[in-house]
């Protein structure tokens, strides 16, 4: 499992079939079998059984997650610092009005693609890539996105399809 994961192919793979994907996902939102959340968290375990995300960390390269309070307080506690040093070194609010990192790649990110943060790790880098979640559909234009940056979001909705 620990081989090195082509992010550069799923990418080009994952633009050729958005249109597909869309389709797809849509016709979930409108008519999604009785046991959806079952056979979403089955994919899920499938494709985290292929992919072993420390061999691409592509998340962590090029999508910044958004901070709540919880997660800035949790971490800036975890290096014991005061919050408003954490955010004016790491920190930045972007258009939206979130609280992302001043840069990417993520500066928690070690070069062995591991994460020197991950038990207080933010919320939404625990979550990615969203896959196990309940009524997935409610997250299509998500899922759709992540496909774009993530070999196993891409798989989870190629092996999901070939489910349903």
């Amino acid at each position: 499992m620990s081989q090195t994961i082509d992010v550069k192919r799923y990418e080009e793979l994952a633009r050729q079939k958005q249109g597909e994907h869309r389709k797809f996902l849509a016709q979930l939102k409108k008519k999604a079998p009785k046991n959806l959340d079952k056979i979403v968290q089955q994919v899920h375990n499938e494709v985290f059984q292929e992919i072993d995300c420390t061999q691409c960390a592509n998340c962590c390269k090029t999508l910044g997650p958004d901070f709540t309070e919880q997660d800035i307080t949790r971490i800036a506690k975890h290096f014991r610092m005061k919050l408003p040093a954490f955010e004016e070194m790491y920190l930045q609010v972007d258009e939206d009005g979130d609280k992302v990192f001043k840069s990417m790649p993520c500066p928690f990110l070690g070069p062995d693609n591991l994460c020197d943060i991950y038990d207080v790790r933010p919320k939404a880098c625990a979550a990615f890539p969203h896959t196990d979640r309940k009524k997935i559909y409610q997250i299509n234009h998500l899922t759709i996105k992540n496909t774009l940056f993530c070999p196993a979001a891409y798989l989870f909705v190629e092996k999901l399809k070939d489910r349903i």
